[in-house]
């Protein structure tokens, strides 16, 4: 008998699965960036950012319900900074990305040493690597890769934390959302430098490139962390904010019940002191990660 995504909403998986897709997300969205970089005809451009930006939408969909569709050391940064998932988590989360990026980058790797056109493998996986400098398309130097890297990872972790935040978010729009703000940046980072705006896919091609990504490669970690971290801070900072009261005739929503009473609504007779409220035992026991809620619909129950 097989799960479902409702089924996640009364057993939540276990941290094991969770890193599972973590990493089969992660390998998948490597799989497609550096394959389709390598053996596209027009060598990059809007095609391949599109092709990206569409796996990460695919890869959130379908792991989405299970680990909240991170695949991005940089997000899940961000996830940690805005109080979404444990540190313990969020450092597993990390393992798991960079070592399912490793292994989409090895399986491509051996598809272009099968290829006799394709002579230097390591070369063809350096036309996919970040880089900065002489190994940008447009010759840009540390502090500008560095600056774009900050920039273009603070959006993308604010999409994402944007999309899958509040009751009044669509679950299967967040993937569209977060899918097309990747396609859009990765069209802007290809020129800059292939930036690739996710520390783990940085290291998976780094591996089997030419040794001058791995020398650089501090870069694609210390430019996305810094770019998630003041995303994180941001959203954090939102949470803070108290609601606003809501205009008189409004529903108000579930726990703002302060709201309804200054708007005059009717209000649901109070619970005697002595009866327990009910307690959703498996999201007690396992608040792990609140994009995942979101996707498998516990989000604002």
């Amino acid at each position: 008998m097989t799960s479902s995504p409702q089924d996640t909403a009364e057993h939540p998986p276990g941290l094991i699965a969770r890193l599972g897709a973590e990493a089969l997300g992660t390998m998948f969205l490597v799989l497609v960036a550096v394959g389709v970089k390598i053996f596209s005809t027009q060598q990059g451009g809007p095609a391949t950012a599109l092709a990206i930006g569409l796996s990460v939408t695919a890869g959130m969909i379908a792991f989405g319900y299970v680990s909240g569709g991170h695949f991005n050391p940089a997000i899940t940064l961000g996830n940690l900074i805005a109080g979404r998932i444990r540190a313990v988590a969020a450092l597993a989360y990390v393992v798991a990305q960079v070592i399912g990026a490793v292994v989409g980058a090895a399986l491509i790797y051996f598809v272009v040493l099968a290829s006799p056109v394709l002579a230097d493998a390591r070369a063809a996986l350096g036309t996919a690597a970040a880089g900065y400098g002489e190994h940008s398309a447009a010759q840009t130097q540390l502090a500008g890769v560095l600056l774009a890297e900050v920039i273009g990872t603070a959006i993308l972790v604010g999409v994402f934390l944007g999309a899958t935040a509040g009751r009044r978010a669509i679950a299967a729009l967040a993937p569209i959302a977060v899918g097309l703000a990747t396609a859009v940046l990765l069209q802007f980072g290809e020129i800059v430098g292939n930036l690739p705006f996710n520390p783990a896919r940085a290291t998976g091609q780094a591996f089997f490139s030419p040794s001058w990504a791995l020398e650089g490669l501090w870069l694609f970690w210390v430019g996305p962390l810094l770019g998630a971290a003041l995303a994180g801070f941001v959203f954090r900072g939102f949470s803070n904010f108290p609601a606003a009261a809501p205009v008189a005739g409004d529903v108000p929503e579930a726990g703002n019940d302060g709201g309804a009473a200054a708007a005059g609504a009717v209000q649901a007779p109070a619970v005697p002191a002595t009866a327990e409220a009910p307690v959703d035992r498996g999201r007690t026991a396992d608040k792990e990660d609140e994009a995942r809620d979101f996707f498998d619909g516990k989000k604002g129950q």
